[in-house]
C-alpha cells in the first residue's frame, strides 16, 4: 500500500513539473513573439521616418537619412535572401558567415550615421559625408553581391532541374507515342482480346439469335406505307 501511494505521489509530482515546464515554454514563446512584433513595428516606424527625411529634408540631414535608408534596405534584403536560400542549400552557410561579419560593420555605420543626425555642428558632418558615402557604398556593394550571387545560384539550380525534367518528359512522350514508329500491319504489343465482363466478374453469355416477333413491329402514323404493286 505504501509503494502504491509513493508511485502516485511521484506521478503527481511529475505531472506538476511537466505542467510548469510547458507553462514556462509557452510564456517564453509568447514573449519572443511580442518582442519580434515590437522590433518589427519599431523598424517600420524608423524606416518610414528615414524615408520622409530623405525626401523632405534638405542638406546634411537628408543625405544622412538617405545613406541610412540605403544601408538598411540592402542589408535586410540580403539577410532575407541568404536565410531563405540556406534552408534549401547548405553551401550558403559560409555566405551567411561572411554576411554576419559584414553586418557588424553595417550596424556600426548605421549607429554612427544615427548619431550624426543629432550633431549640431553641421559643417563638420558635411566634411565627413564623402567618407561616410564611400563606406556605405562598400558595405551595400558587398551585400548586393552576396544577395545576387545567392539568387543566381538558386536560378541556375532551377534551370538545371527544369532542363532535366523536360528531357524526361520528352522521353516519356516518345514512349507514349510508340505506335507512330510501328508498321501498318504490326500489332500493338501487349494487347490481347478481352472478353466483356459484368460487375460480377463473370463473362457475359452470348446472345441467342432469334427471329423477329411480328407482334413487336409497330407502325406509326408518320411512317410511309409500302405502295402495292400494280400491273399495267
Amino acid at each position: 500500500m505504501e509503494s502504491v501511494i509513493l508511485i502516485l505521489g511521484l506521478l503527481v509530482v511529475a505531472f506538476m513539473a511537466l505542467g510548469v515546464y510547458a507553462t514556462v515554454k509557452a510564456v517564453g514563446a509568447a514573449r519572443r513573439g511580442v518582442d519580434r512584433t515590437i522590433t518589427q513595428a519599431r523598424r517600420t516606424v524608423e524606416d518610414t521616418t528615414l524615408r520622409a527625411k530623405s525626401y523632405g529634408q534638405l542638406g546634411v540631414g537628408g543625405e544622412l537619412a538617405q545613406l541610412r535608408l540605403s544601408l538598411r534596405t540592402s542589408m535586410r534584403a540580403t539577410q532575407e535572401a541568404l536565410r531563405a536560400g540556406a534552408a534549401e542549400d547548405a553551401s550558403l552557410s559560409e555566405s551567411l558567415g561572411l554576411f554576419d561579419r559584414l553586418s557588424a560593420h553595417g550596424r556600426e555605420l548605421d549607429a554612427e550615421l544615427k548619431a550624426l543626425e543629432r550633431e549640431p555642428d553641421k559643417a563638420t558632418v558635411a566634411s565627413r559625408l564623402p567618407g561616410l558615402k564611400e563606406r556605405t557604398e562598400q558595405i551595400t556593394r558587398s551585400a548586393d553581391a552576396l544577395r545576387w550571387a545567392a539568387r543566381d545560384r538558386a536560378r541556375r539550380f532551377a534551370d538545371d532541374e527544369l532542363s532535366a525534367l523536360n528531357a524526361q518528359i520528352d522521353v516519356e512522350a516518345g514512349a507514349l507515342r510508340h505506335w507512330t514508329t510501328a508498321g501498318p500491319e504490326e500489332p500493338v504489343a501487349g494487347r490481347e482480346p478481352v472478353s466483356s465482363e459484368d460487375w460480377s466478374g463473370e463473362p457475359d453469355a452470348p446472345e441467342a439469335i432469334t427471329a423477329r416477333d411480328p407482334r413487336q413491329s409497330t407502325t406509326y402514323p408518320w411512317q410511309k406505307r409500302a405502295r402495292p404493286e400494280t400491273s399495267n
